[in-house]
């Protein structure tokens, strides 16, 4: 059987306990609900940060606050935080993020259009950060929302700003990204260096679809309250974990076990002592 590394994205910059109770927003929530996640099955933990009233902060206070909150509720797990923060934080803040020192992190490697929003990284500030990722150790994880997107990302790796193995996510489905379409992930895919680890982000209502799409092409996958609120059409999810335990039961389906902590360590090769 297999290996899948599985990934919960527990909060995301969007949602707010306005649409799902269970989306965790404070530190000692995010805390409990990546140890529930990992319980379930995700060897990573997926961290949007939020301030004290739930809204979407690169405060750096808040992101060693809440990274200390997970390593305290369950040390085993690995934690990626993310750079994202939201639409409306300031690029500067954002790269701030990574001196909490996380074993991964993201980099979104262009500026989009996201929804009603735009989603900026400056292409300067952006080798800008890929560079502090380097110095620091902390493992990219390389967001892909169109086609571009993984042109630029080759380009940083031609540049040296990144180090194999790779780590990339397909995100599919957000507007003014590419589309949920399975031809097209299986066009990108075939454009990875040999030994890249990937997986697909399916948003909404492509989540379980494109998630499984992934697992059966031998990619890895990833779940959470932040790509999708609902466990079925008309059910909001009770938590990440049920998410997770659902993800789980496809993979081994496809005859997939989900990998521990230690092998991701091993698979992506991460600063040990970082995580």
């Amino acid at each position: 059987m297999s290996s899948v590394i599985i990934t919960a994205a527990l909060t995301g910059p969007i949602a707010l306990k306005s649409d799902n109770p269970a989306l965790p927003t404070s530190p000692a929530e995010i805390a409990a609900s990546a140890k529930g996640a990992y319980e379930a099955g995700a060897a990573i933990v997926h961290l949007h940060l939020r301030d004290s009233e739930g809204l979407p902060t690169a405060d750096l206070d808040v992101a060693r606050r809440t990274v200390e909150a997970v390593r305290e509720a369950c040390p085993e797990v690995i934690i990626q935080l993310s750079t994202g923060a939201g639409l409306d934080v300031p690029y500067e803040d954002r790269m701030k993020i990574v001196e909490a020192r996380p074993a991964m992190a993201t980099l979104n490697t262009c500026s989009m259009t996201f929804g009603v929003g735009e989603f900026r990284n400056p292409p300067t500030q952006m080798r800008q950060l890929a560079a502090r990722m380097l110095e620091l150790g902390v493992k990219p994880e390389l967001e892909i929302y169109d086609t571009g997107h993984l042109d630029m990302a080759m380009a940083l790796f031609a540049e040296d700003l990144l180090v194999e193995p790779l780590q990339v996510s397909f995100v599919m489905g957000v507007r003014g990204g590419m589309p949920a379409d399975p031809a097209l992930l299986a066009y990108l895919v075939q454009r990875l260096p040999s030994g890249t680890n990937w997986q697909v982000i399916g948003v909404g209502r492509a989540n379980l679809s494109m998630t499984s799409i992934g697992l059966a092409m031998g990619g890895n996958a990833r779940t959470g309250l932040e790509d999708t609120l609902y466990l079925e059409k008309g059910r909001l999810a009770s938590s990440n974990a049920e998410l997770v335990e659902r993800l789980v039961g496809i993979a081994r389906m496809l005859q997939r076990e989900p990998a521990n902590p230690g092998l991701v360590v091993e698979t992506l090769k991460l600063s040990p002592e970082l995580v």
